[in-house]
């Protein structure tokens, strides 16, 4: 005769449904009945009340186990697969037979596993009590199995430029290792290789005394660049890549060496992208617990900077994870669970890698920075910032000296200055012309009179002049503006009026955040939030006084003489068939852009232009240089110059529409503004002349 009981756990919450009248007269024991006795265990794994559930075991019947073998067996499994809500249905006791049918459902990190299984059980004195045995963890699992958890780790995606050229992703790099059972002088042997890796050798001795290393293992020491055989290939292989080359062929001749490929995360721009593709590293603690949850493991990776950090959570994807169970001999018997990877999605940026690499290139040398857009989409084509740091040296691992290097460098290098404001000394005129023209204030015909080079509003100026480098006449806007006259535009910003001028900057977008996927510094016109005096006034109209602006908003602003007087929002991720999306409607109006435009025009295009250096016969330009000098005062001398050029295609029908905008730190003793205007023409040569 057999009766049934029927039993529905969900979670630690029992809920108990009786089946019949009179049911289990014949298991009144005097401890639990063993559908009890089986929840009662069931729900201690949940709370991982390993010494509790020994307690329900008969032990000399599960095979004398001790507890400490019992937890530590149980513990492993159920906590290896991180098992969560375990939920009991379907019991089915047997008098006769001793025997408890179940159907167990628990959530894994594979997701979730469920199983028929069946549990038996003795019965005392003192009531029902468990026999244990491996399989009731799992119905297929053996005393000498183990159950096997494994992740299925997702690719990265990659970053692309807007032709799908990768600018990081799943690359080569060489790890050196050495075998210990073939050193043949070991002492004289880590010496050179320590040497040539620049590593310690009681660090070396201490990675060849790990516990798990045998005569036979392979023992990682250092990951080096992949040098490729076409990098060596070319007529003139660079010295770093010749270098690199024989310094792992002089590593290779030491007996017990080897070098092995690996794949890593890698960046072909190096230095030329890495402000703005930033670089991986493996994770934190305090990574872990800020992204708990996230499917984070201690050998993941996390994008620390740039775009790497920007859009970790699309490029991570999701790993997937594997539990099954394994004979003794490594056999997979039965997969429990399983959860497929999600690759991480690439996400293709709007950067022309080719011209962020010419940007790069021509002012590596030179503290500053360089943003280049399609003035038509708003689409940004190359973002730099000079000196530069190699990303892929962050994942090949920096020494100590490396990392003190770069920062205690003059340059600063991991210094990221497209992101910053700076003084925009002449390079601004046009804003201000602009500014002059909507408000009323200015007429783009009147003759401001040649007064000289120097010149102050009055004696209330005290010893405040006003300095510019050219006379000419007429002094019009058109003229100021290809002579980059700062006394003109001295005399503008007082016609305009601190209020007018302070509310036209206020809707242009100064002192808000540009809308871009980048956070940048806000531009600003006071360190106060108002233009205080006549002279700061002044000082503001051609650039000076208190005045910063960011790079790339001053390249926004610049759209807005291709687009009828609408600034365009720039933009980093790339669309096919790309449409410039109006940022600032109406900043200008049609009328006055192309008055400014005029004189934009001369400043390359007409010989006196401040900006001639960088004319074409072949494509028309316009565009605005400028000077900042950062000095304590009027009469100091050894104050430093930041030098500016902002340039464009300005036909609007231009087959490869271009804006570009440079800056470097201190030009003073490099010829000014006029050394970006050289440097900025071979950018130009190799990108219009594509």
């Amino acid at each position: 005769m057999k009766k049934q009981r029927k039993w529905w756990i969900p979670g630690t919450a029992v809920l108990c449904v009786a089946v019949g009248v009179g049911i289990s007269l014949f298991l009144r024991y005097r401890g639990k009945s063993p559908e009890e006795l089986l929840i009662s265990y069931m729900n201690c794994i949940s709370a991982g009340k390993y010494e509790k559930m020994y307690e329900m075991i008969d032990a000399k019947a599960s095979g004398n186990i001790s507890l400490e073998d019992f937890t530590r067996r149980n513990q492993a499994i159920y906590e290896g697969i991180e098992m969560q809500d375990m939920k009991i249905s379907e019991i089915d006791c047997s008098e006769k037979e001793k025997t408890v049918k179940y159907t167990a459902s628990f959530d894994t990190a594979a997701g979730k596993v469920s199983f028929e299984n069946e549990a038996s059980f003795t019965r005392g004195k003192e009531g029902c009590l468990l026999v244990w045995e491996d399989s009731l963890i799992f119905p297929e699992l053996g005393a000498r199995d183990r159950v096997s958890v494994a992740a299925i780790p997702a690719e990265r995606g990659e970053i692309l430029d807007r032709n799908g050229t990768v600018l990081a992703g799943k690359g080569l790099v060489s790890s050196v290792g050495i075998v210990p059972g073939k050193l043949e002088d070991r002492e004289s042997a880590i010496s050179e290789i320590s040497g040539l890796l620049e590593m310690d050798q009681e660090q070396i001795e201490e990675m060849l005394a790990a516990d798990w290393v045998t005569e036979d293992s392979f023992v990682p020491l250092k990951t080096l660049p992949k040098v490729q055989e076409l990098e060596l290939g070319t007529l003139e292989p660079e010295e770093d890549v010749v270098r690199e080359k024989d310094r792992q062929q002089n590593l290779l001749e030491i007996p017990g060496v080897m070098i092995s490929d690996k794949e890593a995360r890698t960046y072909p721009l190096g230095e030329a992208a890495a402000h703005l593709i930033g670089y991986v590293q493996s994770v934190t603690a305090e990574d872990l617990e800020e992204h708990e949850g996230e499917g984070y493991r201690t050998d993941s990776v996390i994008g620390k900077t740039g775009i790497e950090a920007l859009y970790e959570k699309e490029l991570k994807g999701r790993d997937g994870c594997r539990i099954c169970v394994v004979d003794d001999q490594g056999n997979e018997k039965t997969v429990l669970a399983q959860t497929p990877k999600e690759d991480g999605t690439d996400i293709r940026l709007t950067i022309d890698a080719g011209l962020q690499k010419s940007c790069y290139e021509q002012f590596q040398q030179d503290p500053g920075c360089s943003v280049a857009m399609d003035p038509m989409t708003g689409e940004v084509l190359a973002l730099v910032s000079t000196p530069s740091y190699d990303s892929n040296d962050f994942i090949l691992g920096l020494t100590d000296e490396q990392w003190t290097a770069l920062n205690e460098d003059a340059g600063k290098p991991l210094y990221n200055r497209f992101r910053e404001a700076w003084c925009p000394g002449s390079s601004i005129k046009p804003i201000i012309a602009a500014v002059g023209l909507k408000t009323g204030t200015l007429d783009p015909a009147e003759d401001f009179g040649n007064v000289g080079l120097s010149w102050q509003k009055d004696a209330s100026w005290g010893d405040f002049y006003v300095t510019t480098l050219h006379a000419y006449e007429p002094v019009t806007m058109k003229n100021a503006l290809i002579y980059s006259d700062n006394i003109y535009f001295a005399k503008a910003a007082l016609k305009i009026g601190a209020e007018n001028l302070e509310n036209s900057l206020d809707e242009l977008g100064f002192g808000q955040e540009i809308p871009f996927e980048i956070l940048m510094t806000p531009s600003s016109y006071s360190n106060t939030g108002k233009i205080e005096s006549e002279v700061q006034l002044a000082d503001s109209g051609y650039g000076q006084g208190e005045l910063l602006m960011n790079p790339l908003y001053l390249a926004s602003l610049y759209t807005a003489f291709l687009n009828d007087g609408n600034v365009l929002r720039p933009r980093l991720q790339y669309e096919e068939k790309a449409e410039g999306e109006i940022w600032l409607e109406g900043a200008f109006s049609p009328e006055h852009v192309a008055q400014v435009l005029e004189g934009m025009d001369g400043v390359v295009n007409d010989p006196n232009g401040t900006g001639y250096g960088a004319h074409r016969t072949d494509i028309r330009l316009a565009g605005k240089t400028g000077t900042a000098e950062l000095k304590e005062s009027q009469e100091d001398t050894s104050g430093t110059e930041i030098g500016w050029f902002a340039v464009f295609t300005e036909e609007v029908e231009a087959e490869r529409p271009l804006l570009l905008v440079s800056m470097v730190e201190d030009v003073k003793q490099l010829g000014g503004s006029g050394y970006v205007v050289a440097k900025d023409k071979v950018i130009l040569d190799e990108y219009l002349g594509r």
